[in-house]
């Protein structure tokens, strides 16, 4: 049995109720309630949420709401994988169980992004899967600034490196990860910790959105997504 957990609280700050704020016309978490519904890779959807609104616009997304989070796991500190642990105890999930964390201000997941995950949780050494994307300009070369203005660079040694002959770097793409539940039950194995493995995904489809820049941002790119479903190629 396949298992998709979304957290979705309702005390967002930075966002006032980020996870149902209207995105194109739909709250923001059916996007990828929608996506995991047609991924066909999963036996439950479920949302672990404290809120009861959040609760009713899962449901009618299609989701399951079983139980409604503590208060415990509901704060600004808590992490991602307690509230995850916490889904599979609550529901009962077999220890070898593939699991889902899917955020849900992640309107830019695709169903093909997430049966492509499962696959190689199943079929590959991977204790954790990561949805990742590359940065686009090259990490080596980052600068820093200080209070006055004044830049310089963080790896000076970098500073006459041709940018084509620094590795090329990667970061989570904050969309979503695999890993079975026994997996996620253990707070020492961290998701990047040894045996976690990245599933590369376009950065033209990936946005994480923790402030309002972000959320105009993503806005940005699912308008220049939908003109180009269109026909129109926007480049």
């Amino acid at each position: 049995m396949s298992i998709c957990v979304i957290p979705a609280r309702g005390g967002s700050k930075r966002i006032p109720r980020k996870n149902i704020r209207s995105f194109f016309g739909r709250p923001i978490i059916s996007w990828p309630i929608s996506a995991a519904r047609d991924a066909g890779c999963f036996d439950r959807i479920i949302v672990s949420t404290d809120d009861a609104e959040i609760a009713e616009i899962a449901r009618e997304a299609g989701a399951e709401v079983p139980f409604l989070r503590s208060a415990e796991l509901s704060n600004d500190r808590t992490a991602t994988a307690p509230v995850i642990a916490d889904a599979i105890a609550q529901i009962g999930t077999a220890a070898d169980a593939p699991v889902c964390c899917l955020y849900p201000t992640a309107p830019f997941v695709q169903p093909q992004d997430l049966s492509a995950g499962l696959a190689m949780l199943v079929e590959s050494a991977a204790r954790f899967v990561v949805s990742v994307t590359t940065f686009p300009f090259p990490i080596q070369r980052a600068l820093h600034r200080n209070p006055a203005g004044a830049i310089g660079m963080i790896d000076p040694s970098k500073m006459h490196t041709r940018s084509q002959d620094l590795e090329e770097a990667w970061h989570d793409a904050g969309q979503f990860y695999w890993a079975r539940a026994e997996d996620w039950q253990v707070p020492e194995i961290g998701i990047f910790s040894e045996g976690a493995f990245g599933l590369p995904l376009p950065r033209f489809r990936v946005q994480d959105i923790d402030t309002e820049e972000d959320w105009v941002r993503a806005e940005y790119l699912m308008s220049m997504l939908q003109a180009d479903s269109k026909g129109l190629h926007i480049s």
